[in-house]
């Protein structure tokens, strides 16, 4: 008489090799993935180091040079990429407008004011070294040697938002502009997605510089609402910046109409949809997109450390 214990399956060796492999597989991409959000980190605290002070003496001393020789007072305001959070550190242009309502140019031609702008600011900065003074059709641009840019654009305020030079017609002021709107659906949006879009409009944008993708910051701002207004996806900066990536090589190729009502689309400098300018752009990000995946694949933070300059 015999007894049965019963059998106990016993993996074969080939089986273990594979789910060994398994593991040490996902183990490699987990490690990847840390280290390359941990560096997309690092990066992001670079963008936003701001030397406010210096900032604002800079500002405080065109503020001074524009108010000589006028009745009045200016009021400043910060618009662009520092009212919206996406400024960069190095990159980004700090836009002042300059509200002149309460002041004697209040009916002057936004080219008059211009004009007073660029005058006061080249007598009063005349004997500091290497800063450039720059007019044109919206703002007066100066740039120091520091890389520190500063575009002070004239602006009438309304109760509904501002004039400004008039993009057809830069003697006559434009219709009233809205910037608040379209901060307020950025706000709303980046809200939605756990606070996650302004880093990643940052980081598109730093991406942009370094490959060569001449796209301006409002387009690419405007892009990231297109993108993450019903978004789905993950939320780690890599997978985030490499699905805004991916989307715009589609979205870039037709015109976004422009909510703040200063233009028809924000984008206009990349002409009509399909434009021979815009499959330009898609197939420089499309190839960004390929390359992304083969680092992916290859699992290479050395490409994520090229991309933004940490070699």
């Amino acid at each position: 008489m015999s007894s049965s214990s019963g059998s106990r399956y016993t993996p074969k060796s080939s089986e273990i090799e594979r789910l060994i492999q398994q593991v040490r597989d996902c183990t490699e991409e987990s490690v990847y993935n840390s280290q390359a959000n941990s560096l997309l980190q690092e990066v992001l605290k670079d963008f936003n180091q701001r030397d406010t002070s210096k900032n604002w003496n800079y500002i405080n001393a065109l503020k001074d040079a524009i108010n000589e020789g006028i009745e009045g007072t200016f009021d400043l305001a910060f618009g662009g990429s520092v009212r919206k959070h996406t400024y960069i550190n190095g990159l980004s242009d700090v836009d002042l407008l300059v509200q002149i309502n309460n002041t004697s140019l209040a009916q002057a031609s936004p080219r008059e004011v211009l004009r007073h702008f660029e005058s006061q600011i080249k007598a009063a900065l005349r004997n500091v070294d290497g800063v450039q003074i720059s007019s044109g059709n919206l703002a007066v641009t100066v740039s120091y040697p520091d890389g520190t840019k500063l575009q002070l654009l004239p602006t009438i305020r309304t109760a509904s938002g501002f004039r400004i030079a008039s993009s057809r017609d830069p003697g006559q002021w434009s219709n009233v502009v809205r910037p608040a709107s379209f901060a307020r659906k950025l706000t709303e949006v980046n809200q939605a997605n756990s606070g996650k879009v302004v880093p990643i409009i940052k980081l598109f944008k730093g991406l942009m510089h370094e490959c060569g993708v001449d796209l301006s910051g409002y387009h690419a701002e405007s892009l990231a609402i297109k993108v993450f207004e019903n978004y789905q996806g993950g939320t780690s900066y890599k997978e985030m910046l490499i699905f805004m990536c991916r989307a715009s090589t589609d979205f870039v190729k037709s015109p976004i109409a422009d909510r703040t009502g200063q233009s028809l689309h924000v984008d206009d400098y990349l002409g009509s949809a399909n434009s021979l300018q815009r499959h330009q752009v898609s197939k420089s990000l499309s190839r960004l997109v390929a390359q992304m995946e083969v680092a992916d694949t290859r699992r290479s933070l050395a490409k994520w450390q090229e991309w933004f300059g940490d070699e």
